[in-house]
């Protein structure tokens, strides 16, 4: 299956990461800062990704065969 681009924005104020676009790609995850232009890869290897959204510090990823958070502050996967 093809991969897909997913993203959402962190909303500034909201906790670790205000202000980014966190974008899953050709199954890696990465947070793009749009002021300076640069991307910091976060996580490698995210299957079958169809949705990704963020409340405060943790990122909620939705998969075909799983679903699973990653932790801003922490800078690791948690479920």
């Amino acid at each position: 299956m093809a991969d897909f681009r997913v993203s959402c924005m962190g909303i500034v104020g909201d906790g670790c990461g205000g202000g980014r676009e966190f974008i899953i790609e050709n199954e890696i995850l990465f947070a793009h800062d749009p002021q300076s232009g640069n991307n910091t890869t976060l996580l490698k290897n995210i299957k079958g990704a169809l949705s990704i959204s963020k409340k405060a510090c943790i990122l909620s990823i939705i998969c075909e065969n799983e679903s699973f958070e990653f932790d801003l502050s922490a800078m690791k996967r948690i479920s």
